[in-house]
């Protein structure tokens, strides 16, 4: 199917998911994760009306930015960044997704020449093939984090098992949205944190009933061919 029909459908599931939350659509930002697809495919994404793309790999990133000139697109990296492709990329982003250690964060503080706006990655599932911190470090990283001038805690991210067992993908984003929800009660001026990146695919529809406010859609947005 087009992106814009697969586009129309997450749309109205979105609104499905926030009338049962008592939620308003509005407050759902779609990132499209075109890290399988074509240059080509990733401007149709655009031309659909899908201005959040989101890459895994610095080369991807520079690639697609470098084709694509249109002023609106707000541009996230997702998952894993050693601390040595920092400098390629944290200036050409937006967000970043994958905040769970000092050591990048001191990085990012040294190249970043604006403020960066960061998820802190938490492994609410405790699976050990996921990166992020445990939830009980979460509270203290954020603290140490306020010495680096260029991040912005805006939120909290994570990954939930891939499984179709809904009370577990609930607990999980629900946990993310209350751990949440307990920092941003302490006001850090340098961590908001109001925002939940949460939710793909495969489960969207559940975090955005549990809270989520920026989503990472891949292959039910975008496809899995150029």
């Amino acid at each position: 199917m087009s992106v814009s029909t697969n586009l129309d459908q997450i749309k109205q599931q979105i609104e499905y998911s926030c009338h049962q939350a008592n939620r308003s659509p509005d407050e759902i930002t779609i990132i499209a994760v075109t890290k399988y697809v074509t240059i080509d495919r990733t401007k149709k994404v655009i031309e659909a009306g899908v201005n959040h793309i989101a890459e895994n790999r610095d080369q991807g990133l520079l690639e697609k930015q470098s084709a694509i000139s249109n002023q609106d697109t707000r541009w996230h990296f997702i998952g894993n960044l050693q601390s040595k492709k920092v400098k390629k990329v944290i200036n050409e982003v937006d967000y970043f997704h994958a905040l769970d250690r000092l050591s990048l964060a001191e990085e990012i503080n040294k190249r970043a020449i604006k403020k960066i706006r960061c998820f802190v990655q938490v492994n609410i599932s405790g699976e050990t093939s996921k990166s992020g911190l445990a939830p009980h470090e979460v509270e203290d990283f954020i603290v140490d984090l306020s010495t680096y001038s260029t991040i912005e805690v805006i939120g909290l991210m994570t990954m939930a098992p891939f499984t179709s067992d809904e009370d577990t993908l609930r607990h999980v984003f629900r946990s993310l949205r209350v751990l949440r929800d307990q920092i941003a009660l302490k006001a850090y001026s340098h961590a908001p944190c109001t925002e939940l990146s949460m939710g793909m695919s495969n489960d969207y529809h559940i975090a955005v009933e549990e809270g989520a406010t920026y989503i990472r859609i891949g292959s039910k947005l975008v496809g899995t061919e150029g």
